[in-house]
């Protein structure tokens, strides 16, 4: 019996929207990760881009548990001698919703092309609104 290998001509990518209102940041941003590398999948290859399109939106409504929204720091560094930029996490989610969801995707998400490739196809909005239901996106039950 030989193995299943998928390549570009056997993945059937679909749709789904996730509702982050109400739900932990994390929680949201794992299914997202799963659905986006194609882990769900019974012909999952971990060498092959077979995930999905994943629309997330209510970003500005997801929470951030315990301590975070204080605690936790958004950082980059311009390359320059003292450019490193620091946010709160409260500040981030009320200003930038959708930066802070795809950083989390991205964190959850392994470190390769294939991953890069796979971020492209995640879509985040901060209000209920998007711009996909003509690919008619099924909507995932956030538990």
């Amino acid at each position: 019996m030989s193995t299943f290998m998928a390549n570009k001509a056997t993945i059937e990518r679909k749709w789904y929207v996730i509702d982050a209102a109400g739900v932990p940041l994390g929680h949201t941003a794992a299914k997202a990760a799963v659905l986006l590398r194609g882990k769900n999948k019974t012909d999952f290859t971990p060498n092959a881009d077979c995930g999905d399109f994943v629309v997330i939106v209510n970003a500005d409504k997801a929470v951030l548990t315990g301590k975070k929204p204080e605690q936790k720091m958004y950082r980059t560094h311009s390359g320059y001698v003292g450019g490193l930029k620091e946010v709160k996490y409260r500040i981030l989610m009320a200003e930038k919703p959708e930066l802070a969801m795809t950083l989390a995707v991205k964190g959850m998400m392994p470190k390769n092309t294939i991953s890069r490739w796979a971020l492209k196809r995640l879509k985040v909005y901060a209000g209920p609104t998007h711009k996909h239901s003509a690919q008619k996106p099924e909507l995932l039950a956030n538990d």
